[in-house]
């Protein structure tokens, strides 16, 4: 059975740091070996230190990577502060040393959230994504997959119910003011289009996210925690920092 590679890092900035590495490696690597790869970009503030450092990576030839978005808010467009399309902009595409091949955005207004689940999947390539960069939230879910989260489904992009708890973690964030103003649908890219990926790149720092990773790492694979399945990928690399590791019964073993 594949098992997850753990990681404790220090703090969050050597989390960062350490993961975009990994994936500055690999996107390299491909690039020389196929000519092009592909890569898929998480949001929120788990990836505000693994963003930083992959930007600036000039050593990836960027205009043979294709970036894909992974999850949005059904009702948000780039002009709002919680829109992970502008977090994306803003944060990683417009900092890049060179525009990507493409970015293939996520279109949080469009009209049929439905029919931009089928627009996204005819983007996807037919095999496995090179490189996917993903975190896992505090009720352990994979991109806006909450629990019970969706194992089966074969669809790459879904329109997903987003829970409460989900729902608070923005706010406590500091995204949205109240839980009012939180959407309760999004677009999320599905478990299994996640999971085909040659490599996962998981960060995840914060003590308030211990449980769920003790849960994704210790605990059985279970729908009820969706980040559970990570256990069942060939080439899982999980980054936390040790207060997010305080839960584990290893932790003091493995820390860096």
């Amino acid at each position: 059975m594949p098992a997850l590679q753990l990681t404790i890092h220090k703090d969050r900035t050597d989390l960062g740091e350490a993961a975009a590495r990994q994936a500055v490696d690999a996107l390299i690597g491909t690039c020389r070996e196929a000519g092009s790869a592909t890569l898929v970009v998480a949001t929120g503030t788990s990836q505000f230190e693994v963003l930083t450092s992959l930007s600036q990576a000039s050593a990836v030839p960027w205009g043979s990577v294709t970036i894909f978005h992974l999850d949005e808010y059904v009702g948000l467009g780039p002009e709002h502060p919680a829109s992970f399309r502008r977090f994306l902009l803003d944060r990683f595409i417009n900092r890049l040393p060179q525009p990507p091949a493409a970015f293939h955005q996520i279109d949080g207004l469009a009209a049929d959230p439905a029919a931009e689940c089928r627009r996204l999947a005819g983007l996807v390539p037919a095999t496995s994504f090179d490189v996917a960069l993903i975190g896992i939230g505090e009720n352990a879910h994979l991109a806006f997959n909450d629990p019970p989260a969706d194992f089966a489904t074969p669809h790459p992009y879904l329109v997903v119910q987003l829970d409460e708890r989900c729902r608070q973690q923005q706010v406590g964030e500091g995204w949205f003011p109240n839980l009012d103003a939180v959407p309760t649908e999004a677009i999320s890219m599905s478990v299994r289009r996640i999971l085909a990926s040659q490599l996962l790149i998981c960060s995840v720092p914060d003590q308030r996210k211990a449980d769920a990773v003790k849960a994704t790492v210790e605990g059985v694979v279970t729908p009820d925690v969706p980040a559970s399945i990570l256990q069942e990928h060939h080439n899982c690399w999980l980054h936390v920092d040790r207060a997010a590791a305080t839960a584990l019964r290893q932790c003091d073993t493995i820390s860096k």
